[in-house]
């Protein structure tokens, strides 16, 4: 059912028709004079509401009470609700964003902001209710390969290496991520883990432990199965909301790998999982999504993150040139990819020439 319909909660009446009368061109209108009254109308009409206006001030419950009574339903992560109040405290602002609204608009208002206001927040929730359609879809269709596979595998260690396999082929057809990408951030990973494991012995990395990281790092993007194409391939610069919704790919990797792809080796599935979130940490702590400083972040996570700026760099993408190996170590080396410590940046001079075979190595298809 379309959801075209604004329900009112306004116990002024001639507030409650003002704010019909704004609406009424676009959509369906439905009134509640309490907050009783409009919590029965939220049940029988739910399919077809598309936002919800609610007053602070009501008899019978006020907004904040019908807002709590809806918490543990969950509806405000289904449709937008906007408070409308005369209230200007910050303490009451708090707590209305904590039970879930989109949004205050503060009395008197004005007829074009508030159509701005719901117009937006109607677009969101739609945008937001359709990526989670389309991560569902992908989620379902990751769950039944990895049912696929599990059948097919003779024991845990081809299980690990043919799921990831697959995982990094439907990546590859999804045009995120070619699979020599997959295949030399794997071999850099591996490359720098044996540097840092000979100059730091402090990390306890072991070649056996190597190996897992090693197909670990394969599955460091996998989030970006969430992203829909038209951001992942554009080649012009991305606005804030685009940017903000590329760095969702740290906790959407997270997220899949422990909720739907479900790696039996539960070593592989622990470093997967971080790698996938912390890729995009830096040692500064300028990094995303959780801002982690120095050797907070995993030596995994670290050593994949500069793989991923090397490789990076050196590829083809949709907004740039490949960079000559030369450049991107000396991009590295001075910060201009992001602050690497001081023991990965050694590590990583030790191997230089290796990188630079590994490139020859694998390199991209034309």
């Amino acid at each position: 059912m379309k959801r075209d319909t604004v329900l009112i909660f306004e116990d002024n009446a001639i507030e409650r028709d003002i704010l019909a009368e704004i609406f009424r061109p676009d959509y369906k209108i439905l009134v509640a004079a309490n907050g009783r009254e409009g919590i029965q109308l939220l049940n029988n009409y739910f399919s077809s509401i598309a936002v919800v206006l609610l007053d602070y001030l009501m008899p019978v419950m006020d907004g904040l009470q019908v807002l709590e009574h809806l918490q543990e339903k969950k509806v405000t992560n289904k449709i937008p609700f906007i408070m409308v109040t005369g209230q200007d405290s910050p303490e009451f602002e708090r707590k209305g964003y904590e039970y879930g609204i989109v949004s205050y608009i503060k009395k008197p208002y004005q007829p074009e902001v508030i159509r701005q206001v719901v117009s937006n927040a109607v677009g969101w929730f739609q945008y937001k209710m359709q990526l989670e359609l389309v991560v569902k879809k992908q989620n379902d269709n990751i769950k039944k390969q990895n049912d696929l596979l599990r059948q097919q595998a003779k024991d845990l260690g081809q299980l690990t290496e043919t799921l990831v396999n697959s995982l990094s082929n439907i990546m590859e057809f999804r045009n995120l991520e070619s699979k020599q990408h997959i295949k030399r951030v794997r071999e850099f990973t591996l490359c720098l883990g044996r540097s840092i494991m000979k100059l730091y012995p402090e990390y306890d990395l072991t070649p056996e432990k190597l190996v897992l990281i090693g197909w670990a790092s394969s599955l460091h993007d996998i989030g970006k199965i969430a992203i829909p194409d038209s951001i992942i391939m554009k080649s012009s610069k991305l606005t804030p909301d685009e940017f903000e919704l590329i760095k969702s790919h740290t906790t959407k990797g997270e997220e899949l790998i422990s909720q739907a792809i479900q790696l039996s080796d539960k070593t592989v599935h622990e470093y997967a999982c971080d790698i996938a979130r912390h890729h995009h940490e830096k040692y500064d702590g300028n990094g995303y999504p959780d801002g982690l400083k120095g050797d907070d972040i995993s030596i995994a996570a670290q050593i994949v993150s500069l793989v991923d700026v090397y490789d990076a760099l050196t590829s083809k993408r949709v907004y740039k040139a490949a960079y000559e190996p030369e450049r991107a170590y000396q991009m590295i080396i001075n910060g201009s990819g992001g602050t690497f410590s001081p023991k990965l940046l050694k590590a990583f001079a030790e191997v230089k020439a290796e990188f630079e075979n590994l490139l020859a190595t694998y390199p991209d298809e034309d």
